[in-house]
């Protein structure tokens, strides 16, 4: 609070600045010169009030920026929210686009017989790390049985190895424990897929005598009754001939991205062998 010497010195200086306001406009517009006392007190007052009218200029420059910079804040705002529910928009278009380009390839994929088939969705890896194995979200309700070939767009995946009534654990032929009859498509001759790692099979029991070379292409042969005859496999990368051995080492790479199962096909077709 201020005291009453302090309210007496303010009183003084807002009279002082009062008269000299007074002073400084009594002439405005009039053609009178000043008098040497309006003079005086013009010199003596006047950068008073032109430090005065700096500050209130000040002011007013600074609550007008700090309201500007509180528009642009809260319009910064505005438009960052909704640049971010555009992104999550676009995103979203962005899966379904792809969703739907990869459910066109996988219905437009060929097969030699025309068995009906079923698209059904990945939904986890198998949890036994024993097994190179994924689940999918259709069983015996959608007319799943055991040992019904898997396919994709590019090619074969796995076959039906347990089946529930609405889910379904899908063999990878790149696990050890699968095995697939297929052809060198060029030279006719056969051998067994198996799984080495994720990324690379081995064609086994192909004779050290057999027609094949790298960048021959892998197909099912049809011979074991689970997968119909002519699917893509995998394509040859590498053939040894390992002396004394009765057949070539061969490693062939998938030409299914394994890493990357979103929808699969389930192709109907049952073992005649299961199903007598």
């Amino acid at each position: 609070m201020f005291n009453i010497d302090q309210v007496k010195k303010i009183g003084v200086w807002v009279i002082l600045c009062l008269v000299t306001v007074f002073f400084l406009t009594a002439n405005i517009g009039g053609e009178k010169a000043w008098k040497p006392a309006e003079q005086i007190v013009l010199e003596l007052f006047a950068p008073l009030q032109k430090m005065i009218q700096q500050v209130v200029q000040a002011t007013e420059g600074v609550w007008l920026s700090y309201f500007n910079l509180v528009r642009v804040h809260d319009e910064n705002l505005r438009l960052n929210q909704e640049n971010n529910a555009l992104k999550m928009e676009n995103n979203r278009y962005r899966e379904l686009l792809g969703t739907s380009r990869r459910l066109q390839e996988l219905l437009a994929f060929k097969i030699s017989n025309d068995w009906p088939k079923v698209v059904a969705q990945v939904i986890g890896r198998d949890p036994d790390r024993l097994f190179k194995a994924v689940l999918i979200d259709k069983g015996k309700n959608d007319g799943f049985k055991i040992n019904m070939p898997v396919v994709n767009a590019e090619g074969v995946v796995g076959r039906l190895v347990s089946v529930s009534p609405n889910y379904s654990k899908v063999l990878l032929v790149i696990d050890q424990n699968s095995a697939v009859d297929c052809l060198i498509e060029r030279s006719r001759e056969n051998g067994i897929i198996k799984g080495l790692t994720d990324t690379v099979c081995r064609l086994d029991y192909f004779a050290r005598t057999g027609d094949v070379v790298a960048g021959d292409f892998v197909v099912t042969s049809g011979l074991e009754r689970i997968y119909p005859k002519g699917l893509p496999v995998g394509v040859v990368t590498e053939v040894l001939d390992v002396p004394g051995a009765l057949f070539k080492d061969i490693k062939v790479q998938p030409v299914v991205n394994f890493s990357k199962l979103e929808e699969l096909l389930i192709v109907l077709k049952e073992d005649p062998l299961l199903s007598q």
